[in-house]
């Protein structure tokens, strides 16, 4: 009897080894999304404040051009509302049109040849388009830790004991509507 009770408690004892192991786990990848996401969330803020600083100094050169503009500054107050909420699936979609309408505002530029040789306008450009650069690095970051992290969720034994200890999986962050995929045309 007592050789039985030492091997039921050996049993215990690992069983709660391996789960504080898999909790642990998750743990430590669930957080590597949060720091991803949490890395993305710094790129987009920076964006939302070049925003008005590029419209502005467009505004001078392209008044006639108010409709791109105001888009712009629409697709900025929604992506900014979506980030506030913190929807995921609303902050990506609206994050996707943001970058969609940015992409117009610089074609924009192609028009008006003062405006593109304007110092301001070119800063402006060059800061907005590292920034787009570094989102979409900490973007490719966010989702390669999702996916570890949804695949940890998936494999067995963790597909057993991972939502019972309450974890979920996460969302990627990507472009879901097509059109959003394609260049925007320059026409002169």
């Amino acid at each position: 009897m007592s050789t039985t009770l030492w091997i039921i408690l050996g049993v215990i004892v690992l069983l709660a080894l391996f789960l504080v192991s898999l909790y642990n786990g998750l743990i430590r990848l669930k957080n590597r999304v949060d720091e991803a996401y949490s890395d993305m969330d710094v790129q987009m803020k920076r964006r939302y404040d070049l925003i008005p600083n590029l419209v502005e100094t467009v505004k001078g050169y392209a008044a006639h051009e108010q409709a791109t503009l105001e888009k712009v500054i629409n697709a900025r107050n929604q992506a900014m509302a979506a980030h506030d909420k913190g929807n995921a699936a609303e902050q990506v979609q609206a994050e996707n049109a943001l970058s969609s309408t940015l992409k117009s505002i610089f074609a924009l530029s192609e028009n008006y040849p003062d405006l593109k040789a304007n110092q301001n306008f070119l800063e402006l450009q060059r800061e907005l388009t590292d920034t787009e650069d570094k989102i979409m690095a900490s973007r490719r970051f966010y989702n390669g830790n999702v996916r570890d992290f949804n695949t940890k969720l998936q494999v067995f034994p963790t597909n057993i004991f991972g939502k019972m200890l309450g974890f979920s999986s996460r969302q990627y962050f990507e472009i879901a509507d097509e059109k959003q995929k394609e260049p925007v045309a320059v026409k002169f």
